[in-house]
């Protein structure tokens, strides 16, 4: 009994030491700010609210140019000025009807519709080309066909050395994207150019030298073709190593 006496008094000492030391520690704790709810997203901004950026858009089939906010500012056009008539209001529409051409274009429709030489500057004017398909359009010197028959060659540079412009065989004679005419070889035939397409429409025998006659200018071969190449590689190495 003495000795439970002498326990039960130090039992409680110990307690209350335990009590006053968790009570320390939770007042010297850091508490914890609340979570602040997340705050409500800002509401999409009006479509009419865009037309402040100027926007360059790429659209097939040949690489363009389009700015909205000279249209829809500068010109002071409205939504209804283009769509739905002219343009669906949905991006890829035009591509996808797969006549968004110079020829329609030229025959008044999309662009064409103002763009005419009345309303607003012609789409087929070779001054206007770079206004839309962009500064730095970088002619091909030689265009190589190899479908339907291999290493037929076209001067472009000679060409248009001529004083021929981008009108003068885009989009009538030829469509203005690389390997158009080869995406079609069953059409892309002598007899097509002997019946006045593709470049059939000047090599007639009047305009320019018939394409039934001096067949070698244009057909060179595979092994005309390797020489060109090989020629072209000499003349551009010098350069190519600083000398």
């Amino acid at each position: 009994m003495k000795l439970k006496a002498k326990l039960l008094p130090a039992l409680g000492l110990v307690v209350a030491v335990g009590i006053f030391f968790v009570l320390d520690i939770q007042a010297a704790a850091p508490t914890t700010a609340p979570v602040a709810p997340p705050a409500a997203s800002a509401a999409p901004a009006k479509q009419y609210e865009s037309f402040g950026n100027t926007r360059i858009i790429a659209m097939d089939p040949v690489k363009s140019m389009f700015s909205h906010s000279t249209h829809a500012i500068k010109a002071g056009l409205t939504c209804d000025s283009c769509h739905p008539d002219l343009f669906d209001r949905k991006r890829g529409s035009a591509k996808a009807k797969g006549d968004y051409t110079m020829a329609s274009l030229d025959a008044g429709k999309y662009c064409g519709a103002c763009h005419d030489g009345k309303t607003a500057f012609n789409t087929t004017g070779p001054e206007t080309c770079k206004t839309c398909h962009g500064s730095d359009m970088k002619q091909p010197e030689m265009i190589v066909f190899n479908r339907p028959v291999k290493a037929v060659v076209f001067g472009h540079k000679q060409h248009v050395d001529m004083g021929l412009d981008c009108s003068s065989c885009h989009d009538k004679a030829f469509e203005m994207r690389k390997g158009a005419a080869e995406e079609s070889p069953e059409k892309f035939i002598m007899k097509a150019l002997y019946a006045g397409k593709y470049c059939g429409v000047c090599h007639n025998g009047n305009i320019a030298f018939a394409s039934d006659t001096r067949c070698t200018s244009c057909h060179i071969g595979v092994k005309g073709l390797s020489r060109m190449l090989e020629k072209s590689a000499e003349t551009k190495e010098p350069e190519k190593h600083g000398k």
